[in-house]
This record gives structure tokens, C-alpha cells and sequence, in this order.
């Protein structure tokens, strides 16, 4: 079951459902992965933040990729669909906060201080990657594979492996 939490004023839940721009009454929900969604308007579809505008019609009705939403991303999207990187030019989906991967190039969308990660997650070993589409972790499978992925290779030394 999605778990649905309309926006309020300042990026606030509120206690019911609220018109924001880009959308007529546009509402966050949790995905089954536990990433932030968009509600759809049969209140029971929640589809991924950066499926939002993405040429792909996923809503039954459409309205993830409607005129008024689309027309001036990330300006015209409801808050609770976009995160800021360190660079304040620059924006990528919520879902895409601490997802493991260096989705605005500089890693602020994985590491402190613009955004607070949890550790590494199971599938994850922690080390200070050389590999630009990781930071702080790399994933496991990387381990032992006979090929340096850390500054410190201690995926090839140290990391168990998958």
C-alpha cells in the first residue's frame, strides 16, 4: 500500500489535501521502495518523483506528464518532487537523494552537508570511491573483482564481497 502525504504550506505535510503549483492538487506518496512518489490522480497509483515528466505517460490519466506540470522544470513541479544540489544551478528528482549514486556530479546528492545519507545500506561497502558514479560507497558486487573502485582498495582487500 502507498502511503500518501499531501503538501502543505513551506514544503510542510498538511492535515489534507492542497493545490500546488504545477499540478491541481499534486500529492506526495511513498513508493514501495520507500522513495518519494507522485500520486496519481485514481489515489491509489504512486510513481516514482523522476517519473514525472519523463515523456512516458505512467498515470492512467496522464497527468504525471501534463502541460502545466512539464512546462518549466524544475519550476513548475511541486517541492516535494525536487532536491537542490550543492551547485544551486542545479536539481535533480527527490527519488534520487541517497540512492547510492552521483546524480549531481558533485556527490551533494550523497553526502553531508547539503544532504544526510544514511550509512551504507547491506548491498554497499563504505570507501572513498574512485569511481565518479559513486561517493561514499560502492556497490558490493564491485568487491574482489580485481579492479581498484576505492582510493584505499579496500574493496579488493578488506570488502567481503556480495
Amino acid at each position: 500500500m502507498n502511503k500518501v502525504f499531501p503538501e502543505g504550506e513551506n514544503g510542510r505535510i498538511a492535515a489534507g489535501p492542497k493545490a500546488l503549483p504545477g499540478g491541481e492538487g499534486a500529492q506526495a506518496c511513498t513508493t514501495l521502495t520507500n522513495r518519494t512518489g507522485f500520486l496519481c490522480r485514481d489515489q491509489r497509483s504512486c510513481i516514482p518523483a523522476s517519473g514525472v515528466c519523463d515523456g512516458v505517460r505512467t498515470c492512467t490519466h496522464g497527468e504525471d506528464e501534463d502541460e502545466s506540470l512539464c512546462r518549466d522544470v524544475p519550476h513548475s513541479l511541486p517541492r516535494f518532487l525536487v532536491a537542490h544540489c550543492g551547485d544551486p544551478a542545479s536539481w535533480i528528482y527527490s527519488d534520487q537523494k541517497c540512492d547510492g549514486t552521483n546524480n549531481c556530479g558533485d556527490c551533494s546528492d550523497e553526502l553531508s552537508p547539503v544532504t544526510v545519507c544514511p550509512l551504507c545500506g547491506p548491498g554497499w561497502w563504505p570507501c572513498p570511491s574512485t569511481v565518479f558514479k559513486y561517493c561514499g560507497c560502492i556497490p558490493r558486487r564491485l568487491c574482489r573483482d580485481h579492479v581498484q573502485h576505492c582510493s584505499d582498495w579496500s574493496d579488493e582487500y578488506a570488502c567481503p564481497g556480495p
